[in-house]
């Protein structure tokens, strides 16, 4: 088996060295590391014997790959799940001068309509090496599908808050707990907003606006998301401790725009200056991630994106926004400012794909246009703006255009504005379009079979004026 071609492998997203990847698990911030678990197939590159893969950074940027977490088993493979900061002790399992780190875990037996339920893992060194509870499940109903528990320390009550899916009821269930191991059950949100698909995946935590605080309750369908596949959706509302309520008047709206954001869950315990809530996801869609031209891994996660959120004429929408951090991978500044464009396009040499792009638009009378990267007559990626929405055409990127659910256009809103800003993360196999400062954003893979070596600004049927478009080669 040969390594990927460098231009799939990408620099600034994470990738196993080896093997299968998918959904980000047990995030947590202790002792000045970044903890990323995710799950992970050991023994191959396509999803199969799935336990939870394990790597740390000081940054959010650059990680290092450690020793797998936990295992699967002949009978029981580990899913999704949470890890937490057990300071206090609540669980006993750290010993005098130690502080246990806690995982929150569905294990699946293997066999064919097998149960799904809760367990728990601990470590006292760091991460680096995990105990199976002794007296594992700790929640159980008795259910094939029952997963993906996202616990929390809930401050104001003094207890552990677990959300956790029945995927094909469409309900996130809450439980609390004082010690971690004995559960009961508080309340169930659900179903709402889109019910098409099964739920998967949910996240809770509180965010502070000018408002005041809300919380916000995201869940993954896998099926009828905006993009026509996978993807996620968050309502915002208040918890009182017992039940999640959302706002009155305020829509289910979607967490990204693309058909590549799966999965994403944010991290517990971050120190006081993170600035608001972190999360990433899953940079891939289960409707063909087995069959992606990378080799020998499979799978990546997005950058990691703070979260803020932002009032509009719907309510309240989460905006999400690379992490501070990335910056300072940036190299090799290039800008290009007051430019008319009125039809046609005009091109410059792109180093590599592998860049950090903010440009911004003054809307003139065109029907379309945008960014195309790559050349017009060969493989290329659209990233550009059409009757009111922002969108990525990956129609003809290169490979994987044959598969009925890869090519097309989707699409997010831009909102009633006269200027529009674009900030687009190129990386090798993706791109993450982040628009009018993470209002919205849409995630995309791309596979060319030839990297693009030029970036234009195009326009058709009419004009467009680039205010400024600045471009960093990233490290």
């Amino acid at each position: 088996m040969h390594d990927t071609p460098p231009a799939f492998r990408p620099g600034y997203h994470f990738t196993p060295r080896r093997h299968w990847i998918n959904d980000p698990n047990g995030l947590l911030w202790f002792d000045g590391e970044y903890h990323l678990f995710y799950q992970y197939n050991p023994n191959g590159d396509v999803w199969g014997d799935i336990g939870w893969g394990h790597a740390v950074s000081t940054d959010l940027q650059h990680w290092d790959e450690l020793p797998v977490a936990l295992h699967a088993d002949e009978q029981t493979l580990i899913f999704s799940g949470s890890a937490v900061v057990d300071t206090h002790n609540t669980s006993g399992f750290a010993g005098p001068g130690e502080t246990a780190l806690v995982a929150i875990y569905t294990a699946a037996r293997r066999n064919p309509g097998g149960l799904q339920n809760q367990h728990l893992a601990y470590s006292t060194d760091r991460g680096r090496t995990w105990t199976k509870y002794a007296h594992n499940p700790v929640l159980d109903l008795g259910m094939a599908e029952f997963r993906d528990p996202k616990v929390q320390w809930y401050a104001p009550g003094g207890f552990w808050l677990m959300a956790v899916v029945l995927p094909e009821l469409h309900r996130v269930a809450f439980y609390a707990s004082a010690d971690l191991k004995s559960w009961h059950h508080l309340s169930d949100f659900g179903p709402a907003g889109e019910v098409k698909g099964i739920w998967e995946c949910p996240d809770l935590f509180p965010v502070e606006w000018e408002g005041g605080t809300a919380w916000v309750l995201k869940v993954d369908v896998f099926d009828g998301h905006v993009s026509g596949s996978t993807g996620g959706q968050y309502f915002v509302g208040r918890f009182d401790g017992e039940r999640f309520t959302p706002r009155p008047g305020q829509p289910a709206r979607w967490s990204d725009f693309g058909a590549d954001f799966y999965a994403a869950l944010s991290w517990n315990g971050l120190p006081d200056h993170a600035a608001g809530p972190v999360w990433i996801g899953w940079m891939n869609n289960h409707r063909y991630a087995q069959t992606t031209p990378t080799r020998p891994w499979r799978g990546a996660l997005s950058q990691p994106r703070r979260l803020a959120l932002r009032e509009d004429a719907r309510g309240l929408l989460l905006a999400q926004e690379p992490v501070p951090q990335l910056a300072a991978r940036r190299a090799d500044h290039v800008r290009h400012a007051g430019m008319r464009l009125d039809n046609g396009a005009h091109a410059w040499p792109l180093t590599d794909m592998q860049c950090d792009i903010d440009a911004r638009f003054a809307l003139r009378d065109a029907r379309e246009f945008g960014l195309r990267l790559g050349d017009a007559d060969g493989d290329h990626t659209l990233v550009g703006y059409e009757a009111g929405t922002v969108f990525v055409d990956r129609s003809r990127s290169g490979l994987m255009t044959e598969h009925p659910d890869f090519p097309g256009r989707r699409r997010a809103p831009a909102g009633p504005s006269s200027e529009l800003r674009l900030r687009i993360l190129v990386d090798n196999c993706s791109v993450e379009v982040f628009v009018n400062d993470g209002a919205a954003v849409l995630t995309e893979l791309v596979f060319p079979a030839t990297p693009a070596a030029t970036l234009a600004l195009y326009a058709a049927d009419g004009g467009v004026d680039l205010l400024s478009l600045d471009l960093w080669q990233l490290a």
